[in-house]
């Protein structure tokens, strides 16, 4: 099968998806698609349904009864029947759906989309479809390749766990991720110019969605555009960009209390990325926000970090730079943004926030990202193995020194060692005093029992550039790295 002429990149999901339809094996199988909304896995799904002759159901939010009339109907439609099924409970949809044979008994690409909507309405359906995935219905069924999709994460991964009915079914679990920072740059069309590619990036990321059906393609043309594009685009009351951070929260079934989520992203996008930090902007007790930060975890909006140099310490991040954009810099103006005309002033008195709560804190995550999968082994000094921020105190200092980066890999003895510590600066060019701080860091490690700090490189990225004599340095000492936006878009 041919990926579908408008799809970009998605190569592997693709031929994960084709790998699974074309298995010539006369049992049913079955397969779980998901991801976080807008992504494109309908469009992915739609697209195989249309090189195989599949059949696709895209399931609504309704009761029961109303998900097998529509069902009945779409079934009746595919097989060119007259009159649509009439099923009086799911476990006929179910006999029937599975009994579906392609042309000559070929086997037949059957899509659920949005199946928990379905499964809301309906708990037993799980469990139909293991008995009819079951050993015992295997003579009966034919050769469906079943794929199911859904976008609630909770609930989605919750499908194959445990003690799920479908545990142990499952032959393709294909998790559809958004487009990384390089990725997202080419999809936007902006790989000539890295600084504009980053900003667009902390405001939409790698959603494709955003691109095409959001703004209906309108990319900046400059960085001088860039500033009208977010008014125009995202600060606009007319557009879909505007409420989406709201609606994300609002489609996710396991986030019923709004507010206190929306408080929880909110502290985060201020700064605040410990637990304690956060319930401190909150004014709640730590202990009260588990729930809520598990909950945002599992639903994939908030991403939990351990801190490199303290294995019981971790950070917080917001995993959706729309909802960081809105949280930092929307909401708290939002009584202005709703009346058309206030844009250009909001986004004017907000530029120092945009610059210290979005933009910088955003290249952080993408310096940490190219470390881990874009830098070579010639840069970091051998291959790393994992790549985390952290904190390192200093106690003749009476101070603690924040680490963007930290790259580890292994020994030839099997040992972990510290390949590389880095800083990151967004808007700050970067000389021989960043370089000493991080020098300082360095001589702390070494001194710390358990951490192997011997070879330990220096990285330094920045996107204002650095200084003449910290370039003549690095020209000279191959344990100190300059990344520049040039070097983080297409370098390694």
């Amino acid at each position: 099968m041919d990926k579908p002429a408008g799809m970009f990149d998605r190569d592997f999901e693709w031929e994960e998806l084709v790998r699974f339809a074309s298995y010539p094996g006369a049992e049913a199988t079955l397969g779980v698609v998901s991801g976080r909304r807008r992504q494109g896995k309908t469009f992915l799904l739609d697209g195989l349904c249309r090189a195989g002759g599949g059949f696709f159901f895209a399931a609504s939010e309704a009761t029961e009864a109303e998900s097998l009339r529509q069902f009945g109907a779409a079934l009746a439609r595919f097989e060119g029947r007259r009159t649509p099924h009439r099923f009086a409970h799911w476990e006929e949809a179910v006999s029937e759906l599975m009994g579906l044979t392609g042309p000559g008994g070929a086997p037949l690409v059957v899509v659920l989309d949005e199946f928990p909507f379905l499964a809301k309405a309906s708990p037993e359906l799980p469990s139909l479809l293991q008995r009819a995935l079951g050993p015992q219905a295997r003579h009966e069924s034919g050769p469906v390749r079943l794929l199911l999709c859904g976008s609630a994460l909770s609930f989605m991964g919750s499908l194959l766990a445990g003690t799920a009915p479908l545990r142990g079914r499952a032959s393709l679990e294909l998790v559809v991720p958004t487009l990384d920072f390089r990725l997202a740059a080419r999809f936007w069309e902006l790989t000539d110019d890295p600084q504009l590619a980053l900003l667009v990036n902390s405001v939409v990321g790698g959603t494709p969605a955003y691109r095409r059906e959001f703004v209906l393609g309108d990319a900046p043309a400059s960085l001088d555009d860039f500033g009208p594009w977010v008014m125009r685009n995202v600060l606009n009351p007319g557009r879909p960009l505007f409420r989406e951070a709201r609606f994300l929260l609002a489609e996710e079934p396991d986030l019923r209390d709004t507010a206190l989520y929306h408080g929880v992203l909110a502290a985060i996008a201020q700064g605040n990325h410990t637990r304690g930090g956060i319930a401190g902007f909150l004014e709640r007790k730590s202990t009260d926000l588990g729930h809520a930060l598990t909950v945002l975890e599992d639903t994939g909006m908030i991403v939990r970090e351990p801190d490199a140099f303290h294995g019981k310490r971790s950070a917080y991040r917001i995993a959706e730079p729309i909802l960081t954009f809105y949280h930092a810099l929307m909401r708290p103006e939002w009584s202005d943004l709703e009346r058309p005309g206030q844009a250009p002033s909001v986004w004017e008195r907000s530029q120092p926030t945009f610059r210290s709560k979005v933009v910088g804190p955003h290249f952080e995550q993408l310096c940490r990202t190219w470390t881990r999968w874009y830098a070579s082994a010639d840069t970091l000094g051998g291959q790393r193995t994992r790549v985390e921020s952290g904190t390192v105190p200093d106690p003749g200092a009476k101070t603690s020194h924040e680490v963007d980066l930290a790259a580890f890999g292994r020994s030839e003895d099997g040992r972990e060692v510290l390949l590389a510590i880095g800083e990151a600066k967004w808007n700050e060019t970067m000389g021989l005093g960043h370089l000493r701080r991080l020098d300082r860091i360095r001589t702390l490690l070494r001194a710390r029992e358990g951490v192997h700090a011997e070879r330990t490189r220096l990285l330094c990225f920045s996107g204002a550039g650095f200084t003449g004599d910290l370039r003549d340095l690095a020209q000279s000492d191959p344990t100190v790295q300059l990344i520049d936006l040039e070097r983080l878009y297409n370098g390694d």
